[in-house]
């Protein structure tokens, strides 16, 4: 179900990534979707952002759909920039990377912030709703 591929000295805990990524597609009727999940430095992000969004700087998570009838798609996360964010918000690394992993599912199951304002609350409400439930 869930592939993660760290390039980082992040410490990661895949079963909790693991359960997360199931509360998330059985939400969402995609229970048995795989996902993969790699951590990379800032260079790297910044990299992909650029070749893939042109923006040229580095970002916490990107979401890329492969197309592929076995993997629902790649989620790349920036544990640098998820701790920035997180001190930045007050909240745990912990939590702050969750939140990017939820984010970076709810992308690759076609919900898109970017899309509307209509389209951002909508994928905010369902982002909120897994968190919460993780949290429990």
């Amino acid at each position: 179900m869930l592939e993660i591929n760290n390039l980082t000295r992040f410490t990661v805990d895949k079963k909790s990534f693991s359960q997360v990524a199931k509360k998330v597609l059985m939400g969402e009727n995609k229970g048995t979707e795989n996902i993969s999940l790699a951590f990379v430095g800032k260079a790297e992000i910044k990299k992909l952002n650029k070749k893939f969004r042109n923006k040229n700087k580095p970002t916490d998570v990107l979401s890329f759909n492969l197309n592929d009838k076995n993997c629902l798609g790649e989620i790349v996360i920036c544990p640098e920039i998820v701790r920035e964010n997180a001190k930045k918000y007050g909240v745990t690394i912990k939590h702050e990377t969750m939140k990017m992993f939820v984010h970076g599912i709810l992308h690759l199951l076609g919900y898109d912030h970017e899309k509307s304002e209509k389209e951002a609350e909508i994928m905010g409400k369902k982002q909120e709703k897994y968190l919460t439930a993780y949290q429990k």
